[in-house]
């Protein structure tokens, strides 16, 4: 599989150098890439992208840190890219967590002549906005919203939204597009569940306990989507709910195959941490970068797949 992924990726970006097994120069000392990221220390779906660029930078040559706001604080991530492009790195990898907060630090960034790459959050036009090379992401609101069409299909009318992390426009925007391929308004059906997983199982269980009108779900990730099965296997409600989820797991995948959870969206966040590794690193030594952004989502995984991916799953996937 690593063979498979790094053939594919470095074959795409013709770095002729690997093709042909030369061995690839190491950075100069002391330059490095950094990624920031703006998830929290308890966030655990951001390993996979921790897993890709460890691999990336160890192909490569590279050097690279990854750095995030232990617990998920904005302003504390606009800080830590700050610190970042102090430091003047070969590049900056940084999500677009929230554009008015995070416009400052990374267009300081661009102008200080650090190459930028932006992933996971944010929008290919938000980047362009911002002065990065490129995106290398999922479209937010594209992927709620086909979310929302597979539960309209289902006869689905209502629904709540398990939002694990309000502060994050992205996720808002996940659960908006869901609400808008119903064909409804989102307004109370979106909840700020927080992080702590008892909170949230006792959250989806006092929603639904107040809406047994309730005919769909759709959780932001892990972090909503464990505490959530817990809760409907509680309630006695497993199965009964058209459930969607974004991102993959062991957990979810086992929901998939057992008929609890109906889908998973993978925007494949290996992608998200590898590619830009191997894109800073061949600028830095040959001058050359892609001139598009990525769509590395949305994806649909669902039981009639999922052997192809579970494998990986929290790794690669």
């Amino acid at each position: 599989m690593k063979q498979t992924l790094t053939a594919l990726a470095v074959g795409a970006l013709s770095v002729t150098a690997t093709l042909s097994g030369t061995a690839l120069p190491a950075f100069a000392e002391g330059e490095k890439i950094v990624l920031v990221s703006h998830a929290p220390d308890s966030d655990s779906w951001w390993n996979t992208i921790k897993n890709a660029i460890a691999l990336a930078g160890e192909q490569m040559g590279a050097d690279v840190d990854y750095r995030n706001p232990p617990t998920g604080d904005l302003a504390d991530m606009a800080r830590i890219v700050e610190q970042a492009a102090a430091t003047d790195p070969a590049g900056i990898i940084v999500t677009i967590a929230d554009f008015d907060v995070l416009e400052g630090p990374i267009t300081a960034a661009v102008d200080q002549g650090i190459p930028v790459i932006t992933i996971n959050s944010g929008t290919a036009e938000q980047s362009r906005a911002l002065g990065a090379l490129m995106h290398v992401g999922q479209p937010e609101y594209d992927a709620g919203y086909g979310a929302g069409l597979k539960a309209k299909a289902q006869g689905a009318d209502s629904f709540l939204c398990v939002n694990h992390y309000i502060t994050n426009p992205a996720s808002v925007e996940r659960c908006q597009g869901f609400a808008d391929a119903l064909g409804v308004e989102m307004g109370s059906q979106m909840i700020d569940s927080g992080q702590d997983p008892s909170e949230i199982q006792n959250k989806v269980s006092a929603y639904l306990s107040a809406n047994p009108e309730t005919d769909a779900i759709l959780t932001l990730g892990p972090t909503s989507a464990h505490p959530t099965l817990r809760a409907l296997d509680s309630d006695g409600l497993s199965g009964e709910i058209f459930f969607g989820t974004f991102d993959l797991s062991g957990e979810i995948a086992e929901a998939i195959k057992g008929d609890v959870i109906e889908f998973a969206i993978d925007q494949q966040p290996f992608l998200q941490g590898y590619l830009p590794v191997v894109v800073l690193t061949n600028l830095a030594r040959y001058g050359v970068v892609p001139g598009n952004s990525v769509n590395s989502g949305p994806g649909f995984v669902t039981k009639d797949n999922i052997a192809l991916v579970e494998k990986y799953a929290g790794e690669y996937r």
